[in-house]
């Protein structure tokens, strides 16, 4: 199992890393929480990483802080979630947030999230409640850095939001309403997120 990587952060796609440890290029997914925190392309990073295997696919997924990969792990235990949701969540709510919505119940609040519906909800707050309580960290926030991907800002954040599950014509309103001149990717993505979900 591969359960920790150190290398050069070659690119940054959201969702999609690429990372290089000697000479191997890692390409992983990693919620929108672990981006926000990376360093710019070409710098070295560290992150933890859960390797999963199934019967048709092999995926690696990344994560900047050990409060995330705890809360994606313990995600997909719940039954209807998988890879995909458990990322959307991560990427539409820190830890602490979650932590807090599952422990008071707020079921309309993580029904918000793409890809969770109420029965879903329901179940996160039944099975999670007990789960949750060694997840609250705070998560720093950290200025977000450009890659120079061919995209611009607001054509990558619309990439990314629609792979995080969100329908394209809702992208584009979020992403016409919040991107500003100057935004990165990554500070679009983020203002979007919180709108949808009414932050």
């Amino acid at each position: 199992m591969i359960g920790r990587l150190r290398g050069i952060l070659v690119s940054k796609q959201p969702p999609w890393l690429l990372v290089e440890v000697g000479g191997v290029g890692y390409e992983l997914e990693a919620p929108m929480s672990t981006i926000y925190d990376l360093p710019s392309t070409g710098k070295e990073v560290t992150l933890l990483t859960h390797y999963a295997v199934k019967e048709d696919s092999v995926a690696l997924y990344g994560f900047m802080h050990e409060a995330e990969r705890a809360l994606f792990r313990n995600l997909q235990k719940v039954s209807g979630i998988g890879a995909k949701i458990a990322l959307a969540v991560l990427s539409g709510v820190s830890t602490n947030d979650f932590a807090r919505l599952v422990q008071t119940g707020d079921v309309v609040a993580l029904t918000k999230i793409p890809g969770i519906g109420k029965k879903t909800a329901e179940r996160m707050v039944v099975e999670l409640r007990d789960r949750v309580d060694g997840l609250a960290v705070t998560l720093p926030g950290t200025s977000a850095t450009t890659n120079g991907a061919p995209l611009d800002p607001a054509g990558e954040a619309t990439v990314a939001l629609q792979q995080l599950g969100y329908k394209p014509a809702e992208v584009t309103r979020l992403v016409q309403k919040v991107a500003a001149e100057g935004d990165t990717a990554e500070s679009i993505i983020r203002k979007a997120l919180r709108a949808a979900l009414g932050n």
